[in-house]
């Protein structure tokens, strides 16, 4: 006769089949009240402008509102621990550039209130863009070389402003090829780094391309070159810095949501297909050309190991460029 399975074991099977049950039956209803979005920077930033956008075409697929709640400091740190600390329910989403926030934020702060390899898990990539050098436009600087050599004649070659880590990697990069000593002054609001070019206490930007470019078409800065290792096509114009013989890193950010760990994967899996059809739709391949996006469409594996490669290329990053940890 065959021998029984023991009680404690067939309550264990039927509680996961009930408790897997229970799962895709809260993805199959998934959402039935409204999600929350967080933006790691501030109102107007670039990462603003695509957080919204995305999120208002979330709302439409999703059938509920999607409200954006910005939480601008410690380089997206805060944005980025406050969906740490939130349900793992999909309720709360991050669309972030991922490969800044979570993959080299380990090597920028010498301590994190979360554990970028434990407490997130990946939904989809979304857009990659450059990070630009931008200077003031009435000021007579019109290449890298003239920024260079008005660096260079300045005490302890001026200042340069960025409110993210991506910004102050790329141009840390940047001042280790050219030579330079430039200090990085930090901001929390990009429009008070602006403020502070026009008047003339910051020398460069350090920022996406997205705002960047708003800027230059408004006339306030004029951007020099971008640190990607190829021309953008939503910025075809503009020269990278490894084309100009400053280069040899390509500092692309990536930008992806990401949710708790935790979070059932069938309401992963419907987030994902939401934001690829996102992706895909003309209207969003228009707006991200428009915003120097380029579409970087993905998956929850996809992404998930691209986090983790990514950590280690900008450890790599980090080091070349000399930076200490906050």
């Amino acid at each position: 006769m065959t021998p029984r399975p023991h009680a404690s074991i067939v309550a264990a099977l039927a509680a996961a089949v009930l408790s897997l049950a229970a799962s895709l039956a809260a993805a199959q209803e998934f959402p039935v009240r409204e999600i929350r979005s967080l933006c790691n920077f501030g109102p107007g930033s670039g990462a603003d402008i695509l957080v919204r956008f995305y999120s208002d075409r979330l709302s439409k697929l999703a059938g509920k509102p999607v409200i954006v709640e910005n939480k601008p400091g410690a380089n997206g740190a805060l944005a980025t621990d406050a969906l740490a600390k939130s349900r793992p329910d999909g309720y709360t989403i991050l669309i972030t550039p991922a490969s800044s926030t979570i993959a080299a934020a380990p090597h920028l702060f010498k301590s994190l209130p979360f554990d970028t390899t434990k407490d997130f898990a990946a939904v989809t990539t979304v857009a990659s863009l450059s990070f630009v050098i931008m200077v003031d436009a009435a000021k007579p600087i019109k290449s890298i070389d003239e920024l260079i050599a008005h660096l260079k004649v300045k005490p302890n070659h001026g200042f340069y402003g960025t409110g993210n880590n991506t910004g102050v990697i790329a141009a840390e990069l940047f001042k280790a090829k050219a030579g330079l000593q430039t200090t990085h002054a930090p901001y929390k609001l990009n429009t008070q780094a602006l403020t502070d070019l026009l008047l003339g206490q910051l020398d460069f930007l350090s920022y996406d391309a997205t705002w960047g470019s708003i800027q230059a078409q408004g006339g306030k800065v004029r951007i020099l070159a971008a640190t990607a290792a190829k021309r953008s096509v939503a910025l075809p114009e503009v020269p990278t810095l490894t084309e100009l013989g400053y280069g040899g890193n390509d500092v692309t950010p990536w930008w992806g949501v990401v949710v708790p760990a935790g979070t059932p994967k069938a309401v992963i899996d419907k987030l994902a297909g939401w934001f690829n059809q996102i992706t895909a739709a003309e209207d969003t391949k228009q707006f991200l050309t428009r915003t120097a996006f380029d579409p970087f469409p993905g998956s929850p594996a996809q992404m998930q190991a691209l986090m983790k490669s990514d950590a280690d290329r900008w450890r790599r990053y980090v080091e070349l460029a000399k930076i200490e940890p906050q």
